[in-house]
């Protein structure tokens, strides 16, 4: 899978409601067969930096997901909600799912 983790500075003024903002570019991008994820996370030492969280089946869906319409509409959009661009980690993993913490492990019982 393609798995991403992206950082995004938003305009103070705009940080309450970049939920909503990102509203419909988030649900079509869950809609679309190849995302396994696309969640977004506050971060807790700056309340206005969000952090997206998404990950593809394969190229092939990540391909789509960045020629889609809704796409492009994003990137029409957002932008002039941010105070730069955002930085971006992506990696291609040998995994389609998330694994356990072992280190962590809750124990039951």
């Amino acid at each position: 899978m393609i798995f991403i983790t992206a950082k995004f500075a938003i305009r103070p003024e705009y940080a309450e409601q970049w939920p909503e903002i990102a509203g419909p570019f988030t649900q079509a991008t869950r809609a679309e067969p190849g995302c396994l994820w696309f969640d977004w996370y506050r971060s807790l030492d700056d309340p206005h930096e969000y952090a997206l969280v998404e990950a593809f089946r394969d190229a092939e869906a990540g391909a789509a997901h960045v020629n889609s319409a809704h796409f492009r509409q994003a990137q029409r959009d957002l932008p002039r909600h941010l105070r730069s661009t955002p930085r971006i980690i992506s990696q291609n993993v040998d995994q389609d799912d998330w694994s356990e913490l072992g280190e962590l492990a809750v124990r039951t019982g």
